[in-house]
């Protein structure tokens, strides 16, 4: 089952006013987006079950100053779900062609969990076009270190899923008509409070997860993984990030992990830790990321969008900056044009290559 932004619940009021949902051809595949706003291009990147909803609750905050772009990856909900091309690459060039078909030749990006990663590695892959960067939740395969076999209580509560969804074939055959269970189960677990996630929310990530090929695209993205090692240390040594990236994590989750991460990999990196939140972070701490990180961290016009449309560097501090040794110019984001649609609704094919790495 899929969910464009019509057949949802939970939505907060006035959400079908100012978000659409749009199919996007690209040269390999369509991808589904649902868009809204006006300003600078921001491209919201989901995690792991979940899909383009999961930004929901901070999607309106964001449209009153930014043309917000919530991208369904290959293999999630209504886009395409083909049986290859889930690595790190595949999956940032997938997001590089659907913004070229919108008309938006430069943006900003804010990631989480997988959103994370194929966040980096987008801006590592297409530096010419990424402004700035915002990653949470997660770590990079390839920089930081594998999970030992034998971890304690609550790392192995925590990552256990990572080696199950590695798995070639018996994951998919264990979890197939099980999907309320495994799923459910993930994303109750790695809440901070119960509860944190409705469960009319956590019925909808389950629901788009029934499709066979929904799931076998679910466990894609980890087969991969050592693939998307190589690819990141790759990037790694052709030179770090120069563009603005924020880190985010929860303090009963993955705490400064992001930014101790994008430190390896990124030269002007401002870490966050989201006080009493876990994992899902986008639905346990809407208002706060959103007033912390894009609002009350410095004035609304020049945190992640300049005055000027641009990202650039400013000089006091943000008050939500983690405590480091060094001081970091905050971000503001650059801007493209406007998203171009087809008549049917579908934005038309950009022009530019499709890029496979």
């Amino acid at each position: 089952m899929t969910f464009t932004v019509t057949d949802v619940p939970d939505l907060p009021a006035g959400f079908t006013g100012t978000f659409t949902s749009h199919t996007v051809e690209t040269c390999e595949l369509t991808l589904h987006t649902v868009s809204g706003g006006d300003g600078p291009p921001l491209l919201l990147l989901p995690g792991w079950p979940q899909f383009w909803y999961s930004w929901r609750l901070i999607m309106p905050a964001l449209a009153e100053r930014f043309t917000v772009v919530a991208a369904d990856l290959r293999g999630m909900d209504a886009s395409d779900k083909p049986a290859t091309g889930y690595d790190a690459a595949a999956l940032a060039d997938d997001m590089a062609a659907l913004m070229t078909a919108l008309g938006h030749d430069r943006f900003a990006v804010v990631g989480y969990d997988l959103g994370m990663l194929v966040g980096y590695a987008l801006a590592a892959s297409h530096r010419e076009r990424v402004t700035g960067l915002v990653g949470a939740e997660s770590i990079l395969p390839g920089l930081s270190p594998s999970p030992p076999l034998l971890s304690d209580p609550a790392t192995n509560e925590f990552l256990w899923h990572f080696a199950f969804n590695r798995l070639a074939d018996i994951n998919e055959r264990m979890v197939a008509g099980r999907e309320e269970i495994y799923f459910g189960y993930n994303l109750t677990s790695k809440t901070a409070a119960p509860g944190a996630i409705p469960q009319q929310a956590i019925d909808v990530y389950v629901d788009q997860l029934r499709d066979p090929a929904a799931l076998h695209a679910s466990f894609g993205y980890y087969r991969t993984l050592d693939t998307s090692a190589e690819q990141i240390l790759r990037w790694r040594d052709e030179g770090p990030l120069s563009i603005p990236v924020l880190a985010i994590g929860g303090q009963h989750s993955t705490g400064t992990m992001p930014e101790e991460t994008m430190r390896l990999v990124a030269t002007d990196v401002t870490g966050l830790v989201i006080p009493g939140a876990g994992h899902f972070l986008p639905e346990e701490a809407p208002e706060d990321w959103a007033r912390r990180c894009w609002t009350s961290c410095a004035d609304p016009a020049t945190f992640l969008v300049g005055a000027d449309g641009a990202w650039s560097a400013g000089e006091s501090t943000p008050a939500c900056r983690t405590p480091s040794t060094s001081t970091r110019a905050r971000p503001t984001a650059g801007g493209a044009g406007p998203v171009r649609q087809s008549t049917t609704g579908a934005a038309r094919p950009g022009e530019g290559p499709c890029r496979r790495r």
